[in-house]
């Protein structure tokens, strides 16, 4: 996957400018607004300048760490699910000479690893969202979003991997993606969608503690748990449509890969 993506990326994610790489003698069809005149004026024949894309980035791994993740009916766990799109985006970060940094978040900001170049500092993010052991079991997106506009001076490549099982997160969200290339990376689970039938079960909410006992061969409780899953939904998706942030639906009893493929070919597409 790695691979497949590695050259997709350069193509999707541009730099932030131009930065002049050299002079050459002007050639007939050059721009005059780009000549050089110092050089010009010592040379006395004239000189225009060359500019390359800027193409260094830098790409933030924004990352839900609440119990919520800590949930899956299929072959992962959604914190695991993270753990692999995370490294998937790192690594084809650095083949393209850019810097990655982490940000781990619970109903507050846990643990902040500043961007860097190289395999070893990659590597260590994928160890770090792997392994972290979070204090907190919440969930604030606004929090999260609000501490990387202080550490972030310039526009960097922002994807946020989430559940999005919060609220009050609009705001901050929208300012993010005037500053930031924004992508939202939502993960599901199935049961988190709709309910099987298996009789009396108690379920416990991750993030805080409640029990619920609930009889799910009730056909009219499966039926309102999976309206308000939908909705749910509905809303999320509504909102991302809203603010202009690109998404990648992502589900732990499916692979990932088509889905990261689908993205980047849709970038591509966009941006040509």
């Amino acid at each position: 996957m790695n691979d497949v993506l590695a050259g997709q990326y350069e193509s999707v994610f541009k730099g932030q400018g131009m930065e002049f790489k050299e002079v050459r003698e002007y050639q007939p069809g050059d721009e005059i607004r780009f000549i050089d005149w110092n050089v010009t004026a010592r040379m006395d024949r004239p000189y225009v300048k060359l500019f390359a894309e800027e193409r260094e980035l830098t790409v933030m791994l924004v990352v839900d760490a609440s119990g919520s993740g800590m949930f899956g009916t299929g072959e992962k766990f959604k914190n695991e699910l993270a753990a692999e799109l995370c490294a998937v985006v790192a690594f084809s970060a650095i083949k393209n000479n850019d810097k990655v940094g982490l940000i781990m978040f619970t109903d507050e900001v846990e643990k902040y690893v500043p961007p860097k170049k190289g395999r070893s500092h990659v590597l260590r993010v994928v160890r770090e969202v792997l392994y972290f052991r979070p204090r907190g079991t919440g969930t604030n997106i606004a929090t999260a979003l609000e501490f990387l506009n202080r550490v972030t001076t310039r526009r960097c490549v922002l994807f946020l991997v989430s559940d999005f099982m919060a609220e009050g997160f609009e705001h901050a969200m929208r300012i993010a993606n005037k500053r930031h290339d924004f992508i939202a990376v939502t993960i599901t689970d199935p049961r988190e969608m709709e309910l099987p039938d298996v009789g009396m079960i108690e379920l416990m909410d991750a993030e805080t503690g409640s029990l619920t006992l609930v009889d799910t061969h009730d056909p009219r409780v499966r039926r309102e748990f999976r309206k308000k899953s939908a909705e749910r939904v509905a809303a999320r998706d509504e909102l991302f449509k809203s603010t202009g942030v690109d998404v990648m639906d992502v589900s732990t009893d499916k692979p990932y890969g088509d889905v990261l493929y689908k993205f980047f070919r849709m970038r591509e597409r966009r941006l040509a």
